[in-house]
C-alpha cells in the first residue's frame, strides 16, 4: 500500500509540472512579443520618414543605355534587328525601305516593355486605298485601317483647279486643315442662314453634324488643292456620306418635281448615281455668299489660322485653336506645333481626350507610355498618322535635320494638356526627390511654366 501511495504522490507531481512548464514559457514568448512591437513603435516614431529605403534599395536603378534609334531614313546600310547585345540579323528577303522608316518598331529601345493595348499607332495614308474621281482623290483612314482610333478618323482629299467635292453633310462634325491651295466652301445650316468663304493654306473649316456643305478649288493654286478632313468619329466612312445627287438618283421624279414645282421634264439632266467628286469651272475666290432673307451665320464655319501669329518657344513654335478662338469648331481642337532639329515636344499627357496627330513634314519619334510597366516607340515622317489615347503619357521627338510640323487634334471643344515637368516644379521639392533620388539643386531648375516644346 505505501507502495502505491508512493506511486501516486510521483504522478501528481510530474502532472504540476508538465502542467507549469508551458505557462512560464507562454509567458516569456508574451513578454518576447511585447518587446518586439515596442521595439519597432520606439524605432518608428524617433526616425520619421529617414528609416524608409530609397528608391534604388527596392527598386533597380534605371538604366543608362543608349536609346537613340539605330538609323534613319537616310542610312545606306541594311536595317537590322539589333540593339546592343541583344537581336540577330534577318536571314529571310526583307522590305528595306518600310523597315528604314520604322527603326523603332524593328530595334526598339530597351524602356519599351510591350505593346500598346489597342493596338498600332501608326498608319500612313500611303496605306491606304485611294478612291480616284474625274478631277481628284480621297482617301481614308478608320478603325478598319486603326483600330486603337476610335474616337476620329481622317481624310485626305485632293481637287483640280475648279473640281467640286459635291453638296453633302455627315453624321458627325466634318473638321479640315488645308495643306495647299484654296478652297471655296458652301453651307446653310438648320435656321436658313448661309455662309460663303474662301480658305487657303493653314486655314481650317468646320461643319457641325448633319449641315451641308461643298467644298470646290479655285483657280488661284493652278493644281487645285489639298486638304486634310477630320471627323469626330473613328467608325466614320467617307463612303457613308449623304450626298446630294445619291439621293435624288433614287428619289422619284414625280416627287422631285412636286418638292420644286417644276415639270418632270426640268429634271431630263439628273445625274443617275453620285457624283462625288467631279470637273467644273473654277468659282471666283472674290466671290460672297447669295442673299439671304434670314442672313448669315452667326459663328463663321472658316477660320484664318494662317493669319495667326505662332507663339515662339525654346525648340520650336505652338498655334492652339479651339472653341474659344475659333466658336462654330465646339468638337475639334487643334495644336499646331512645330519642332526645330534636337528639339522636343515635351514629356505630357491629355487628361480627357485622345490626340490623333497628322505629320505634315519632317521625322518625329514618339514614345507612348499606357502604365502597367507598357510603352512603345514609333516613328513618323509626312503624311502620317498618330494616335495617343487620353492619359497616357508621350512626347514627339525631332530625330532629323528639317523642321517636324504636326498637328495634335482632338476631339473637344477645349484644348488641354499636362506638363510632366510643370507638375513636378509646383509640388514639395522632398516629394520629388523620394520618388526620383534627384538633388534639389536639380529640381530648383524645373520650369514652372509650361513648356511645350523643349531645345535640343
Amino acid at each position: 500500500m505505501a507502495r502505491f501511495f508512493s506511486f501516486v504522490l510521483c504522478a501528481i507531481l510530474l502532472s504540476t509540472s508538465s502542467v507549469a512548464a508551458p505557462a512560464s514559457s507562454a509567458k516569456t514568448s508574451s513578454s518576447t512579443t511585447t518587446t518586439v512591437v515596442t521595439s519597432s513603435s520606439t524605432a518608428s516614431i524617433a526616425s520619421g520618414t529617414s528609416s524608409a529605403p530609397n528608391a534604388s534599395e527596392t527598386v533597380p536603378l534605371a538604366s543608362d543605355n543608349p536609346n537613340n534609334p539605330e538609323w534613319n531614313v537616310t542610312t545606306s546600310e541594311d536595317p537590322q534587328p539589333i540593339r546592343g547585345s541583344l537581336g540577330a540579323t534577318i536571314m529571310a528577303e526583307q522590305n528595306i525601305p518600310l523597315q528604314q522608316q520604322n527603326p523603332d518598331l524593328l530595334a526598339p529601345p530597351t524602356t519599351d516593355s510591350g505593346m500598346l493595348p489597342g493596338g498600332n499607332a501608326k498608319w500612313p495614308f500611303s496605306l491606304s486605298s485611294n478612291r480616284l474621281q474625274t478631277g481628284g482623290w480621297a482617301r481614308q483612314q478608320n478603325i478598319h485601317q486603326m483600330p486603337i482610333a476610335t474616337s476620329m478618323a481622317g481624310v485626305d482629299m485632293r481637287l483640280e483647279a475648279g473640281a467640286i467635292r459635291e453638296l453633302h453633310w455627315h453624321k458627325t462634325s466634318e473638321w479640315a486643315f488645308v495643306l495647299s491651295g484654296y478652297v471655296q466652301v458652301t453651307s446653310v445650316d438648320q435656321l436658313g442662314r448661309n455662309y460663303l468663304d474662301t480658305v487657303g493654306p493653314g486655314d481650317l473649316w468646320y461643319f457641325p453634324p448633319g449641315i451641308p456643305h461643298s467644298l470646290q478649288a479655285t483657280d488661284q493654286n493652278p493644281d487645285g488643292c489639298e486638304f486634310l478632313l477630320v471627323f469626330d468619329n473613328g467608325d466614320f466612312s467617307e463612303d457613308s456620306t449623304f450626298q446630294l445627287t445619291d439621293w435624288l438618283a433614287h428619289t422619284p421624279k414625280e416627287v422631285i418635281a412636286k418638292n420644286f414645282g417644276t415639270t418632270i421634264s426640268a429634271w431630263n439632266n439628273l445625274p443617275g448615281k453620285e457624283l462625288y467628286i467631279f470637273p467644273a469651272a473654277p468659282p471666283s475666290p472674290d466671290a460672297t455668299a447669295v442673299k439671304d432673307p434670314a442672313g448669315q451665320v452667326p459663328n463663321p464655319f472658316t477660320f484664318k489660322m494662317s493669319n495667326m501669329s505662332a507663339t515662339p518657344l525654346a525648340g520650336g513654335s505652338v498655334k492652339i485653336v479651339d472653341s474659344r478662338t475659333f466658336k462654330a469648331s465646339t468638337t475639334i481642337a487643334v495644336a499646331d506645333v512645330t519642332v526645330e532639329p534636337g528639339g522636343m515636344r515635351e514629356l505630357h499627357w491629355h487628361p480627357t481626350q485622345d490626340e490623333w496627330t497628322y505629320y505634315i513634314s519632317g521625322t518625329g519619334r514618339v514614345t507612348e507610355f499606357a502604365s502597367s510597366g507598357t510603352a512603345q516607340t514609333f516613328d513618323y515622317e509626312a503624311g502620317d498618322i498618330g494616335f495617343v489615347p487620353a492619359t497616357y503619357g508621350h512626347y514627339v521627338e525631332n530625330i532629323g535635320n528639317d523642321t517636324l510640323h504636326f498637328l495634335e487634334i482632338f476631339n473637344t471643344d477645349i484644348f488641354q494638356d499636362v506638363s510632366l515637368q510643370q507638375w513636378l516644379s509646383l509640388i514639395p521639392p522632398q516629394l520629388v526627390q523620394e520618388h526620383l533620388g534627384l538633388s534639389s539643386e536639380t529640381i530648383s531648375h524645373f520650369n514652372k511654366t509650361k513648356q511645350v516644346v523643349v531645345g535640343p
